[in-house]
């Protein structure tokens, strides 16, 4: 009997300290102009970054975070994820919307296309 509850005492604090990611639904476009940005200004944040909708930006509380972007398809996807860096408020991006820098949607998808589904997830 105390073999069982120590081990239902250990899976339970396993439980406690695992957490487990969920991606959410959502949608990404690109953009090619990133200073100044609403987060640093004038200072250059490199190329794999990307601006969220007013939801995620939350008055500039998203600024700095990074988020793995993943291609949901169909066709237009390439595989694969790219993280990037929330440097940007992007207002005219739907509710789970991301506009990401040219650079960083061109490692998941075809910028021909323009949009895509994506999966997203804080890191």
């Amino acid at each position: 009997m105390g073999f069982v509850i120590r081990a239902l005492l250990l899976i339970g604090m396993v439980a406690c300290i695992t957490s487990v990611a969920h991606a959410i639904a959502g949608q990404a476009t690109y953009y090619t102009v990133y200073t100044p940005s609403a987060c640093f200004g004038p200072v250059d944040q490199g190329t794999m970054i990307a601006a969220a909708n007013s939801a995620i930006f939350s008055n500039k509380a998203a600024c700095g975070r990074r988020y793995r972007i993943t291609c949901t398809g169909p066709s237009s996807c390439k595989g694969g994820s790219v993280d990037v860096t929330i440097v940007d408020l992007c207002p005219g991006c739907p509710a789970n919307g991301f506009d990401l820098s040219l650079e960083a949607f061109s490692v998941i998808a075809d910028p021909s296309v323009g949009r895509i589904n994506i999966d997203y997830t804080e890191i």
